[in-house]
């Protein structure tokens, strides 16, 4: 019999102290970096999007992939990548962390088009606000002692 997996991840992750080191005007370049990290593991990128202090996308992961392990080689590497690049100069890190919320297919529209509308979302809510609204709605629990510390 053969395996069957669907699990759609949208993961978030921010700069270290959210400090906005990621030029907008540079961002694409940093989600092709991104994007073929995630080919190389053999999994599928759906959306990618950000602003200048963290980073969304949509993603599933092959099955012999563990979720720590790729979001930890995903940011080591693209730090590494990012403290090269002339256009990324104050970029200083990943903050510790992510936030990794499990969609159905049945989400993964509406998810992709959230994280298309990065830019216009966060004319009204910052992204404190959207994490910590985003981890209530999906049943999280958020420990107030360590929420993007």
């Amino acid at each position: 019999m053969s395996s069957y997996k669907q699990i759609y991840y949208h993961i978030i992750f921010r700069t270290k102290r959210s400090e906005k080191t990621i030029p907008t005007e540079h961002s694409k370049k940093l989600f092709a970096y991104l994007l073929g990290i995630i080919k190389n593991k053999q999994c599928h990128l759906y959306r990618i999007n950000g602003m200048e202090e963290h980073i969304h996308l949509l993603s599933d992961l092959h099955p012999s992939i563990a979720l720590a392990d790729f979001l930890r080689d995903l940011k080591t590497s693209s730090s590494i990548w990012l403290k090269q690049q002339p256009e990324f100069k104050d970029f200083k890190g990943w903050a510790d962390g992510y936030a990794a919320l499990t969609k159905s297919f049945h989400e993964k529209e509406q998810i992709i088009n959230y994280i298309k509308n990065q830019q216009n979302h966060h004319k009204k809510e910052s992204f404190t606000e959207e994490l910590r609204r985003l981890l209530i709605e999906d049943g999280i629990e958020i420990n107030e002692k360590y929420f993007l510390k």
